[in-house]
């Protein structure tokens, strides 16, 4: 079974184009990861809202003991989290009901 890693990326307002020059730069790291199968990240439709972010994976244990654990996720981190008003909070998905 596939994991569906979610996220709300609370891009502050006026750093949208630099968050977006970023995640070209980060978007590599994560996709060498063991157990990485695809990544989303969806710009907001509306003013303030959050970008969102799916991204597949073998397991959760790839990501969260995989990747989270990695130099990799280190560089990701420190590309991407100046970015943000809060350190967003990750969720879990497995199968489709």
């Amino acid at each position: 079974m596939a994991a569906i890693e979610h996220a709300l990326l609370p891009v502050r307002a006026g750093s949208e184009a630099a968050f977006e020059a970023a995640v070209a730069k980060a978007r590599p790291l994560i996709e060498v990861s063991p157990g990485f199968l695809s990544l989303e990240i969806h710009r907001p439709t509306g003013t303030g809202q959050p970008y969102l972010l799916l991204a597949e994976w073998r397991s959760v244990e790839d990501h969260r003991d995989g990747f989270r654990q990695s130099d990799r996720y280190q560089e990701w981190r420190r590309l991407l989290h100046p970015f943000y008003d809060q350190i967003p909070v990750v969720s879990y998905f497995g199968d489709v009901v």
